[in-house]
């Protein structure tokens, strides 16, 4: 069930926490150490976020804020076994 609320939140999204109600994620090309590879890899998992980075510097794409963008989507099933226990 999703609620509204308003506020601040100290939540960080990860891998170990994962997501629980979204369904894919339209992103930019960010540097290897950015911490915003968490939320892709928490979203789509890490082989989904590695294959794409692999083929994005293979082909003439462009980086950051106005770079080209991607959808990522999670495997099928992923998203219950890590987030049954949020």
């Amino acid at each position: 069930v999703v609620r509204a609320a308003e506020g601040w939140t100290d939540l960080v999204v990860t891998p170990e926490r994962g997501v629980r109600v979204v369904d894919g994620l339209l992103t930019g090309l960010h540097e290897p150490e950015a911490s915003h590879l968490l939320m892709l890899r928490a979203v789509a998992g890490r082989a989904a976020v590695d294959r794409a980075y692999e083929e994005a510097l293979r082909g003439p794409y462009l980086w950051h804020e106005f770079g080209d963008v991607h959808l990522l989507l999670p495997e099928e099933g992923t998203h219950r076994a890590r987030c049954d226990g949020n």
